[in-house]
């Protein structure tokens, strides 16, 4: 009868049986921690964590029911077979020994046959439980891939547009909760569709890619959240930031883009990869919801392509980038109050 190893922990006050019992165990292979107490043995319970334990029940202070209720209070849902040793046959006795937590009951003299056996199918349940915590680890970790998958983007590794929904609906709530400002930016790459067609949609992918490392770079709060919205349309959720920091953004994400200077063969604006952005920033009220944002930036943004693209816009606070050849113009310097 093949027995993997396994760590236990025998209890036993008697000098010759925790012998003679320590050594059947050596010989089936088991690594063995012996004690006489069951303060003793809590101690090498605590320290070694064995994987069984022989328990006598008459021991000199405690007894052995004590000691088998301070494991399982101490171990929760995590279990460590007892199988108790007793000279005491009573039925009564074998019954507080299964309510005290112990899993069997051997009565002393112990066979070397019958504790074999015990052991051999003590391991396969501590087998079996172990194979099922790892499959329940393993569906964790497969449970949370899938829901990174859901809500990423697998070109991008940005959010996708299902996990900007679920951001930006927390986001809106958090920030009228705090009455703290939040800015929406939405953009897209200045003649995307020329790109591909004289590059081809592997260039085009990489090229999205490239946006999406920068926008991570740029990201550099915390909570500041960038996602895939859609084709070469990329948004962007800043917590905590006034229509001036939607402005410094947006202008520092754009010169991040003139100084990375991807090539961009067919561009009526630049030589390199740019972007045309509108955003909106706001103290969220009762009426404000995230659909509201989501179109007024959109509507920001069609007027930054209106103006000639390579811009970003902010309508309700009269902000533009304007052409970043130059400085940057703001419309309306005085800011809008939320």
């Amino acid at each position: 009868m093949d027995t993997p190893s396994l760590r236990v922990l025998l209890v036993e006050d008697d000098p010759a049986l925790l012998l003679n019992l320590g050594q059947q165990l050596r010989r089936l292979g088991h690594e063995v921690f012996e004690a006489t107490t069951s303060q003793q043995a809590w101690r090498v319970f605590l320290d070694k964590t064995p994987q069984l334990i022989l328990l006598d029940v008459l021991l000199p202070d405690n007894d052995g029911f004590w000691l088998s209720k301070q494991v399982r209070a101490h171990e929760g849902r995590h279990w460590t077979p007892i199988l108790f040793l007793s000279a005491l046959v009573q039925e009564d006795d074998l019954l507080r020994g299964i309510q005290a937590g112990g899993d069997d009951y051997l009565f002393k003299p112990v066979s070397p046959t019958v504790l074999a056996a015990k052991l051999h199918a003590l391991s396969r349940q501590i087998r079996m439980r172990d194979e099922l915590e790892q499959a329940k680890l393993t569906l964790v970790e497969l449970n949370e891939q899938l829901r990174h998958k859901s809500l990423h983007d697998e070109l991008t590794d940005l959010g996708n547009r299902r996990g900007f929904d679920e951001r930006l609906q927390d986001y809106v709530a958090q920030a009228r909760r705090d009455q703290r400002p939040l800015t929406v930016l939405l953009c897209d790459v200045d003649f995307f569709k020329r790109y591909n067609d004289r590059l081809g949609h592997i260039e085009g992918d990489a090229c999205l890619r490239h946006i999406g490392e920068i926008l991570k770079q740029v990201c550099r709060r915390p909570l500041d959240y960038a996602a895939r919205y859609g084709g070469e349309e990329f948004v962007l959720l800043l917590p905590n930031t006034p229509a001036e920091g939607g402005l410094t953004f947006a202008m520092a994400l754009q010169h991040a883009l003139d100084r990375d200077g991807r090539y961009h063969p067919d561009s009526a604006v630049a030589s390199h990869v740019t972007l045309s952005g509108g955003f909106v920033s706001l103290i969220p009220d009762g009426s404000t919801t995230p659909g509201s944002l989501v179109q007024q930036a959109d509507e920001a943004l069609y007027e930054a392509k209106a103006r000639g693209r390579y811009r970003f816009v902010n309508l309700s606070a009269c902000m533009d980038t304007g052409d970043l050849s130059t400085a940057p113009r703001i419309l309306n310097p005085t800011p809008r109050v939320a």
